[in-house]
């Protein structure tokens, strides 16, 4: 309705200045937050206060404390990685936001008898607010004025017709007006109202649950339990061992230690992800958490919700079917004109006419309404009186077939199999005689003359988007609800052949043989925002790893449950904040593109990890042997940058951006040890092997301490090296080029004057060098007997592609 100064007496006339006065005073008040996504407080909070910035973090300000800052590189890795979420998460939350503000309602509420726009947390309890067409109602309420009222529901129920409203029915939050207007009177207002209710319930914020990130971070807290004793065990080994000064006891034993953290591993995961993020933004789909992009990789079971998801907010015209007639009414050419007539008589046409108006366009010509009568689901059909070019013209219906007609009408036979197949079928029919639009016997002994057949739009991309996971061995069950043979139909148009459509309501109420039902069956109707939570977890509750796609009030609490959530840009601010990915245009063709580019991810991420893992393996292993032989430890904080950042950083970068296809498999921290394990038990004996080979060489003094580390950090390199080729590996022209530049950026601080001494690195001699390189060799012979056996003992490594 619109706002008004007139002043209204009665029931409808409102709450007075002091009964709002009162009801604030008691809180009664609409103060729901707006909620569209964490804070920036909680976001900074997740990306900091982790287990990995805290290890790292402490080993970087010892560093600060004892000095060079060259031997403290590895601290920008805690602020970059850090960085990278926190900067990702507030794209995603400012983007959220800007969503929630433009999606904002302003209701018109009438106090005093005058109605005024307010914001929605002025509302109070008793309130009586207005509704016109295109109303979002935002608190609960009863109807106390109808004048022809329809709310769709379909953001609450996933029914997608709308429902009529008269004096005493009940509004729920979250609905809106689609035709006729009036007014009601607000009974549960903040969190009380229905809509709040279901968002208060799903937001509590989850993190996605992400194989990648929890395998990390078991890696994390092994590395964690041997770090403790490996420093304790290296500084009093350096300090009483070795009468070494403390700073530099400190310095080998961070050099010792740090090295024992992945801390490359986190940040190219992470680096991965966000590259990821803005990859799938070019896309227009809003990623909220970086790992929400591994778990729709691993996804094997995608529920999709009809309404806004399969199918678009409006109808088409899929067929005009003439019946016989014995007169020009039965011409195709003239039922066009007349119903492009009818299309064009309403200013505020629903669906159906929308459609209509759209595949008849007005043809002009003195063809014009004189008198109409708009649709009512109470009458379930429309009139106008149309007037014909030099003619007075007649009385034309369009609505129901079986109240414009009766139903053993010889000429409706066709109408219930058009039903049955989900399409909805109007009967466009002529009054006899000369009766007022408005007159309740107009309908009476109505000529049919012919039928609309009307189908529900489906998003062009749908089809394709589902023979795309059906390739890819994802099933799809589409959960709505609407009616189960309207569902079955809007499946089997977009390919999912589900068989026979199940009516939720009989679904069994046993937990075991529920879940049984639910993953044997594809297509559900009538299904409650409950049952849809249920479904979610009976599915898990099998193994499967489950989506959940949706855009409405009604499907938050089963996206909050599913393993990742997807929502439509269109829908609901709490259904957009509750899912991980957010499809900003509407485009259900984006989620393959998210999927391949999760299985990019994964694949890469799993195969630099063998880097970074073999090198934790190594360096644990040369702690534990430092401690137990009571040698000095080989390196310096700076070398094992040196060697890590040319072996394992560097190049990871590059292979973690590469183009990958592998389909995503489980068990990421037991595969990726089968090989990190081997690798980084042989990088590590011989690099400890070479390493006291030196000392015996060189007289283990503190003047030749530098020509040892140099020799032992010279092995390391070469075998990191060896083992990122067969990581790499196929070796492509980019790859090769890349290992080049590798071996080069090492040859430099050996043979640069200043960066001899940056690094304090220098070969002496021709003897010991030979020794670490024919060393390496052997490892590297090693290496590959390893990598080419170990796939008859694990058949799940993953494959050179």
């Amino acid at each position: 309705m619109a706002q008004t100064d007139v002043e209204i007496e009665g029931p409808a006339r409102g709450l007075t200045a002091a009964q709002v006065a009162e009801r604030v005073g008691r809180g009664q008040v609409n103060d729901v937050p707006v909620r569209s996504s964490r804070s920036v407080g909680q976001i900074v909070r997740a990306n900091v206060c982790t287990v990995f910035n805290a290890i790292m973090g402490t080993l970087f300000a010892i560093i600060l404390v004892v000095g060079p800052i060259q031997d403290g590189m590895f601290g920008f890795i805690v602020l970059a990685n850090a960085l990278i979420g926190i900067v990702q998460e507030l794209r995603a939350k400012h983007t959220l936001d800007s969503l929630a503000v433009v999606g904002g309602a302003r209701p018109t509420v009438r106090r005093d008898g005058v109605a005024a726009e307010v914001p929605p947390d002025r509302i109070v309890l008793d309130d009586v607010l207005l509704l016109g067409p295109g109303d979002q109602v935002v608190v609960d309420g009863t109807v106390i004025e109808a004048e022809g009222l329809e709310i769709d529901e379909s953001l609450l129920t996933g029914e997608s017709d709308a429902v009529v409203k008269r004096h005493g029915d009940t509004v729920m939050s979250g609905s809106f007006v689609v035709a006729g207007g009036g007014s009601f009177v607000a009974t549960r207002v903040g969190r009380e109202a229905y809509a709040a209710r279901l968002a208060e319930e799903a937001s509590r914020f989850t993190l996605v649950d992400s194989e990648l990130r929890n395998g990390i971070s078991r890696i994390l807290k092994i590395c964690l339990i041997l770090l403790v004793p490996a420093a304790i065990g290296l500084i009093l080994g350096q300090l009483l061992g070795q009468d070494a000064d403390t700073d530099e006891a400190i310095r080998r034993m961070v050099a010792g230690i740090v090295v024992m953290v992945p801390e490359g591993l986190v940040l190219m995961t992470s680096v991965a992800f966000a590259i990821g993020v803005v990859r799938l933004g070019r896309q227009r789909c809003l990623v909220q958490e970086l790992p929400a992009i591994e778990g729709l990789a691993r996804v094997d079971v995608v529920c999709l919700d009809k309404t806004g998801t399969l199918t678009e907010g409006g109808m088409d015209v899929a067929e005009l079917r003439l019946l016989e007639a014995p007169d020009a009414a039965g011409d195709e050419a003239y039922v066009r004109r007349v119903l492009g007539t009818l299309g064009a008589s309403d200013p505020r046409p629903n669906a159906s006419l929308q459609a209509i108006a759209a595949a008849f366009p007005a043809p002009g010509g003195g063809w014009r309404a004189t008198d109409t009568l708009p649709f009512s689901s109470a009458r379930k059909y429309s009139a106008a009186a149309l007037a014909e070019p030099e003619e007075p013209g007649a009385v034309w219906l369009l609505g129901a077939p079986d109240v414009l007609a009766p139903a053993d009408h010889p000429r409706l036979a066709a109408v219930d199999e058009l039903n049955a197949r989900g399409l909805r079928v109007l009967l466009l029919a002529r009054a006899q005689g000369s009766p007022g639009v408005a007159e309740p016997t107009v309908a009476a002994g109505a000529e049919p003359v012919a039928l609309v057949v009307l189908e529900q739009r489906m998003r062009p991309e749908a089809p394709d988007t589902l023979r795309y996971f059906a390739e890819q061995g994802v099933a799809a069950k589409v959960i709505s609800g609407d009616n189960a043979v309207s569902v079955g139909a809007v499946a089997r148009r977009v390919g999912l052949d589900g068989g026979t459509a199940v009516d939720a309501r009989g679904l069994p109420a046993e937990p075991d043989e529920f879940a049984d039902a639910v993953a044997g069956g594809a297509v559900y109707g009538r299904v409650t925002p409950q049952q849809k939570r249920e479904m979610v977890r009976a599915l898990k509750s099998r193994g499967h790893t489950v989506a959940m796609t949706g855009d409405g009030v009604n499907d938050v609490l089963a996206l909050k449950d599913a393993d990742i959530g997807v929502a439509m840009g269109s829908g609901s601010p709490a259904t957009r904040a509750v899912a991980q990915i957010v499809l900003l245009n509407n485009n259900f063709a984006a989620l393959p593109t998210v999927v391949a580019e999760g299985r990019r991810v994964i694949g890469n991420i799993e195969r630099v990890a063998n880097l970074f893992l073999a090198k934790t393996v190594y360096s644990v292993f040369l702690a534990f042997a430092v401690i137990l032989t009571a040698v000095p430890y080989p390196f310096l904080p700076r070398h094992m940058s040196l060697v890590s950042a040319l072996t394992i950083g560097i190049p990871a970068f590059f292979l973690a951006l590469a183009p990958n296809h592998e389909r995503a498999r489980p068990h990421f921290v037991r595969r990726v040890l089968r090989l990190a394990l081997p690798f980084g038990l042989i990088a590590g004996a011989a690099t400890f092997g070479v390493y006291l080979l030196a000392r015996a060489h060189y007289g283990g003094t503190e003047a030749s301490r530098e020509a040892e580390s140099s020799a032992a950090t010279l092995t390391l390199f070469l075998i990191a090296l060896w083992i990122l080729v067969i990581v790499a590996r196929p070796l492509t022209w980019w790859r090769t080029l890349l290992l080049g530049l590798m071996a080069a950026g090492f040859a430099v601080p050996l043979s640069v004057p200043w960066l001899q001494d940056f690094f304090e690195l220098s070969l002496d001699g021709r003897q010991l060098p030979a020794v670490a390189v024919a060393v390496a060799v052997a490892a590297g012979v090693l290496l590959e007997l390893v990598f080419r056996l170990a796939p008859r003992y694990v058949p799940d490594l993953p494959a050179e592609s």
